[in-house]
């Protein structure tokens, strides 16, 4: 598989015997209608970005991790592809995986050896499904191409013409197509058009601005209470009022006050006991969780995730960089407001109270505030060198990033629970 930058999240770190800390990251691969079909489990060590199919060092890490994590933990029961290489396919290795997740992704640079063929022929017979990376349409790679469940083609290393030339070829076969480095709503209307099956990248965070610019009613009353969580104290009576205009945001906050997330003694059944028994600061963490939700309907549940990821991981890692976590929180889920309303992040940041400083860490000014949010999103495309610059550049320990980074991972898995 290629080595480039990709979306990805980290799933959770652990130890290696010799101290040196390992994790899985994982890239969501959706399908046609934005709904998530698997995920392309990646791994990095920390220091170095240990993801190449031809690696026998690569590949044992990642069965390692894989087993370690498990595939239900990782890929939250979808498909799960796991980078391999010929060695692991003929030796056997891929076995310790279980057979209805996992899908076995090789290189379609692979030499097609009659050895190979005869283990992937095997695999599959035990049910496994294999994947054929970075396809290029060569000769070479047929063999294995008929024998692929998946085939995917790399938008930024293929151009249009060649694409063309190569699914031409591809005529009859039943493997589905996934397009890889989708990174934008152009390239995923055309991979679309071209008649790809499964689509891998970040478009899915980038949705097209729409053509009015003009934010919903209802949304505009959630932007009004997001004004007035910001304010010292609470206005409840003028916050109960604007909730209450949208049942649907009352259902969403009152359900996610009463999960296990929360852990509360008593049920609550009101706005106002709710901010009563969790606090201020907690009823605004809660609150903005219940507004993105509503702000992402209509848009991949996956954008939500990673909303909840990176506020959740900017609160965690504040205190590492002596930050507030109640402005750093806000700030990683706005980071996403504007894929969600589908306006320009420009519009947005006029219309919500934030302080001057916030703004500017929206907008891209690089500023002690906006370290945390760059160090997830590079950690999303799987930008490692870039983490690492960022943290080596303010003294910061990465084993602290990760497992902040970890625990946001899990967190917003279980408060997507609650919000879908």
């Amino acid at each position: 598989m290629a080595t480039h930058a990709r979306s990805a999240s980290v799933a959770g770190p652990v130890r290696e015997r010799a101290g040196e800390l390992r994790f899985v990251a994982r890239q969501p691969i959706l399908d046609l209608h934005s709904r998530v079909h698997g995920y392309e489990l990646l791994f990095w060590n920390g220091r170095k970005p240990i993801v190449r199919s031809d690696s026998d060092l690569a590949t044992r890490t990642m069965l390692d991790n894989t087993v370690i994590f498990g595939l239900e933990e990782l890929a939250h029961g979808f498909p799960a592809f796991v980078n391999c290489s010929e060695d692991s396919l003929t030796g056997e290795w891929v076995q310790v995986l279980t057979p209805r997740m996992a899908v076995l992704e090789l290189a379609s640079s692979a030499e097609a050896t009659p050895n190979l063929l005869s283990a992937c022929r095997k695999l599959k017979a035990l049910g496994y499904r294999l994947a054929l990376g970075d396809f290029t349409g060569s000769p070479e790679s047929k063999p294995l191409a008929d024998l692929a469940d998946y085939i995917k083609v790399d938008m930024a290393k293929v151009d249009a013409a060649e694409r063309r030339t190569l699914l031409r070829g591809l005529d009859g076969s039943s493997a589905c197509l996934v397009a890889q480095s989708v990174e934008t709503q152009e390239l995923y209307g055309q991979a679309c058009r071209e008649g790809f099956d499964l689509f891998q990248g970040y478009y899915f965070c980038r949705p097209e601005p729409l053509e009015s610019r003009k934010i919903p009613g209802n949304r505009l009353v959630h932007l009004e209470i997001l004004e007035n969580l910001q304010n010292e104290p609470v206005d409840m009576q003028r916050l109960g009022e604007l909730v209450m205009c949208d049942a649907a945001l009352t259902y969403r906050l009152l359900r996610l006050v009463n999960s296990p997330l929360y852990a509360m003694r008593q049920e609550v059944t009101s706005i106002q006991s709710a901010l009563m028994l969790v606090g201020e600061s907690t009823f605004r963490r809660i609150a903005m969780l219940a507004i993105a939700s509503e702000f992402n309907v209509g848009q991949p549940v996956e954008v939500l995730r990673i909303a909840f990821q990176r506020a959740r991981f900017c609160e965690l890692a504040a205190h590492i960089c002596k930050l507030d976590p109640s402005e750093q929180y806000l700030i990683g889920m706005v980071s996403l407001f504007p894929a969600m309303l589908r306006i320009p992040v420009e519009d947005l940041v006029q219309l919500l109270p934030l302080r001057e400083v916030a703004r500017e860490v929206l907008l891209g000014c690089d500023s002690p505030e906006a370290i945390l949010l760059q160090w997830i999103v590079c950690q999303e495309h799987g930008d490692w060198a870039t983490c690492d610059a960022i943290t080596d550049s303010r003294g910061l320990r990465i084993e602290q990033m990760v497992r902040c980074h970890a625990e946001a991972v899990a967190w917003a898995d279980a408060a997507l629970k609650f919000n879908v």
